[in-house]
């Protein structure tokens, strides 16, 4: 990409994304599948771009898709070494289980993974109480952590999923919380692992196997997590990678979970793929300075950035950059410069961070 001198605050490009086939093999766009779920999403996972939607802002019950926050706070605010006394509070949850036992000591860690591959609704207890000390303190935390994620139409009332009418979210916001857990190494981890075999000293139920059939059954799948209440229906967050690309499907009231989800991530990756807008290391503009040694400094970013476009080429990409007028002062590389705005066809996708390329 040529390089371009910014002497303004925000500067815009724009320019279609070169197709990966030759032209006579060049894909034609289809449209997205039928699915039986009430609402649903998939969306890239790297800039958050949307590539499908059903009803996706509307108001549904997460059921215990809800534990992708109490195991993304658990593992943000705990030590998974640390070992957690359990409560006769935690062992009377009903529903699903890992058979806690009162006054056992259970490491964070296999409470966690109790958590999401057996969905262990007396693991969500022990995880509040032993990081927050009683659950309603916990679950506060979980509304702010969604709160800064971004959601707008989530309100959880416990750390498992039972059903509440208190406690809801919708499909988009499911999808925003689930971006950001797979975006943790360790979250990653544990939603990919297909068993677990814990240390509990005092228990026989010590091997978990994940009761979330993508990581067996689906091309390429990562995670996440499964739901399923009388009340709330079958709802499920599933995420996967495919050459590079990697998606977040949500579906919620969804009758024909499983194959609603594989579906959508087919056509996905069938009519998506990621463009590479700027080389990692590699200067994308250059900012004059203010009295330096160099009239100018070279500004690109530390990771490649991709954005996720179909594959026929019909997609305009635009760039804007969000720079001050002069970089003043001495610089030094890595120090972080501004930001790189991303639109497909006039609609926003992410920001990018961008930073200064050398010492001045």
């Amino acid at each position: 990409m040529k390089k371009i001198v910014c002497g303004w605050i925000t500067a815009l490009f724009l320019f279609a994304p070169v197709s990966v086939f030759a032209e006579s093999e060049t894909p034609v766009f289809t449209e997205a599948p039928a699915v039986s779920a009430e609402t649903a999403v998939v969306l890239e996972l790297q800039t958050g771009r949307i590539l499908y939607e059903k009803n996706c802002t509307e108001k549904a019950y997460p059921a215990s898709t809800t534990k992708i926050m109490t195991a993304l706070l658990a593992i943000e605010d705990g030590d998974l070494d640390q070992k957690i006394k359990v409560s006769d509070h935690a062992v009377g949850t009903e529903g699903s289980s890992i058979y806690l036992q009162e006054g056992e000591r259970v490491l964070l860690k296999d409470l966690v993974y109790g958590l999401m591959l057996r969905s262990g609704n007396d693991a969500a207890v022990a995880i509040a109480e032993g990081i927050s000390g009683d659950v309603e303190t916990f679950v506060g935390s979980m509304n702010e952590r969604a709160k800064k994620i971004g959601t707008a139409g989530t309100h959880f009332v416990n750390p498992n999923g039972l059903f509440d009418e208190n406690h809801y979210t919708t499909a988009l916001d499911m999808a925003l919380i689930a971006r950001t857990a797979m975006m943790n190494p360790e979250f990653r981890k544990v939603a990919a692992a297909k068993d677990w075999k814990a240390s509990r000293e005092d228990s026989d139920y010590n091997y978990f196997t994940n009761k979330n059939k993508v990581v067996y059954q689906y091309e390429g799948g990562t995670g996440i997590k499964i739901g399923y209440t009388t009340a709330t229906g079958r709802t499920l967050v599933a995420s996967s990678e495919r050459d590079g690309m990697e998606v977040i499907c949500v579906v919620m009231q969804a009758p024909d979970w499983f194959r609603d989800s594989y579906k959508l991530m087919d056509w996905a990756y069938e009519n998506f793929g990621l463009q590479e807008i700027a080389p990692a290391e590699r200067e994308l503009c250059a900012l004059p300075t203010q009295r330096g040694r160099k009239d100018h400094v070279l500004i690109g970013p530390k990771k490649s950035i991709l954005c996720p476009v179909k594959k026929d080429g019909s997609e305009q990409i635009g760039m804007r950059f969000d720079l001050p007028k002069r970089a003043k002062g001495t610089i030094r590389r890595w120090q972080e410069a501004g930001w790189l705005d991303l639109s497909v066809n006039g609609e926003a996708i992410c920001k990018q961070k961008l930073y200064y390329l050398e010492d001045v």
